[in-house]
């Protein structure tokens, strides 16, 4: 089936604050990594990095998409045509890790509009903990209901519901694992939502079911390709009509990247980091694992630094900051991580920064982010477009979302994922790190691209129409 692709209208950190009380307030208030108008803004950008049109996604990445004609009424919410819709939301787990977070905003931005909006998450662990305590409470607060995913009650909920939401692929097992015999009833209702970009996520039990639901929600044109070329070579199904909506930023992390933020960085900058004004700051914020690249980045760091030693280039002192560490798992990885740093004897310029909800503050303190996800990279990349916004050039890898969101050589730079990719990020670091008014423009480009494609009111169209056209798909297959 073709990919119906939304007009040029429309988290994923696990984050805990390192913040002193003088900021706890500011930090809550910018506590934007949970709000959805903007992870589905997805304006067109091309999955070609040095394109800019529309029309070239159409014809190079996918090229079956359907046009879906956008209103743009800014006298109102576009999601208003959901007011007093029941709609069930599936999650594969309650955390910090993108998807669910995700989920919760489009709760939040439905519940906006008085949807009735009810969460389940399938399979849910038994043991709680204060993460799953503090985000079944947010979502108490905003009225979102929360029930048993194998009860009765959430069976019946599915069956009368006007819309049902599966959250990522694995969230596929909860049809038949629950809804069993009556499976069949639900999928004309069903929108898929899908995040994942990893080859071991198509598995028929997980998505068997795809080419009978109402329509799938994917956050990039690469990944929508993939998927589409995957599911039907590995798998012999057909994807139902797909739409592609990119991510974008809240009015809220906008009015904060916009805002003074001089005294905010200054704070993290002495007081979490230990580093000077004039310094340099490359940070890798996401999850740590061997899929972001974190290990690849600080061997690109150390030989910028080697670059730099043996060029006898003057420059500020350079850091390399990682954000989203678990100081209490201590993986295996993370210790490498570690372990590298003291091999190189470069403990002083890497800091290594516990994972949090919120950060904002750090997207305050530092001059360059790099986007190091390896492989097929990532499906979207929401914190690329969240650093842009405050002004800063990306240093990403020439895969996944990325490509869609960083023009080459214009708000960033783009490097090989793997090995081959170490020394050119070096290099590209070192050219950040001694051309000052090159990264100033990078950095003013990339926010006057956000400005342009990835805001909450992209969003707040694009899936307004989304959801209008599933529903009616759901009432023809119904």
């Amino acid at each position: 089936m073709p990919m119906a692709k939304p007009p040029p209208s429309s988290l994923s950190h696990a984050r805990t604050p390192l913040l002193t009380r003088r900021f706890v307030l500011l930090a809550s208030v910018i506590a934007v990594s949970l709000s959805l108008g903007f992870f589905l803004c997805r304006s067109a950008a091309s999955c070609n990095p040095t394109a800019t049109s529309d029309a070239s996604i159409q014809h190079e990445t996918v090229p079956k998409l359907v046009l879906v004609p956008t209103v743009h009424d800014r006298s109102g919410n576009p999601l208003q045509f959901m007011r007093n819709k029941l709609v069930l939301l599936v999650s594969h787990e309650l955390s910090l890790s993108g998807g669910p977070l995700l989920l919760m905003e489009l709760a939040f931005l439905l519940r906006g509009v008085n949807t009735k909006v009810v969460w389940i998450t399938y399979p849910k662990t038994e043991e709680a903990n204060d993460v799953t305590n503090r985000l079944e409470h947010k979502m108490l607060n905003h009225g979102v209901e929360l029930l048993n995913a194998k009860s009765q009650e959430a069976i019946d909920v599915a069956l009368k519901s006007d819309l049902v939401i599966l959250n990522t692929a694995v969230a596929g097992k909860w049809l038949d694992g629950v809804l069993k015999e009556k499976v069949h009833k639900v999928l004309p209702k069903v929108l898929w939502w899908i995040h994942e970009m990893r080859g071991h996520y198509f598995k028929l039990d997980y998505v068997k079911h795809l080419p009978y639901v109402a329509g799938a929600m994917i956050d990039s044109y690469v990944t929508a390709a993939y998927w589409k070329n995957r599911t039907s070579e590995r798998l012999k199904i057909e994807m139902p009509k797909t739409y592609v909506v990119h991510l974008g930023n809240s009015k809220e992390l906008m009015k904060v990247a916009e805002g003074e933020i001089s005294a905010l960085r200054e704070h993290v900058r002495h007081q979490d980091l230990h580093v000077g004004k004039e310094d340099i700051l490359f940070a890798l914020i996401n999850s740590v694992s061997r899929g972001k690249g974190q290990d690849l980045f600080l061997q690109a760091f150390y030989q910028m630094l080697q670059i730099i030693k043996s060029q006898k280039i003057k420059v500020p002192p350079l850091h390399a900051v990682i954000v989203g560490s678990d100081m209490n798992a201590q993986t295996k990885f993370e210790l490498e991580l570690r372990n590298f740093v003291s091999r190189k004897g470069i403990q002083d310029r890497v800091h290594f920064v516990n994972k949090t909800m919120n950060v904002t503050p750090y997207l305050a303190a530092i001059d360059v982010l790099v986007q190091n996800s390896q492989a097929r990279g990532e499906c979207f990349g929401r914190i690329t477009i969240e650093a842009m916004a405050f002004h800063l050039p990306v240093l990403g890898t020439a895969a996944g979302g990325t490509t869609e969101i960083v023009v080459d050589g214009t708000t960033g730079l783009l490097h090989s994922p793997g090995k081959e990719g170490i020394m050119p990020l070096a290099r590209n670091m070192v050219d950040l790190a001694t051309h000052v008014e090159r990264r100033v423009r990078m950095g003013r480009k990339g926010y006057e691209r956000v400005k342009e494609r990835f805001m909450e009111h992209h969003m707040a169209d694009r899936i307004a129409d989304v959801l209008k056209q599933v529903l009616t798909t759901s009432k023809e297959l119904s």
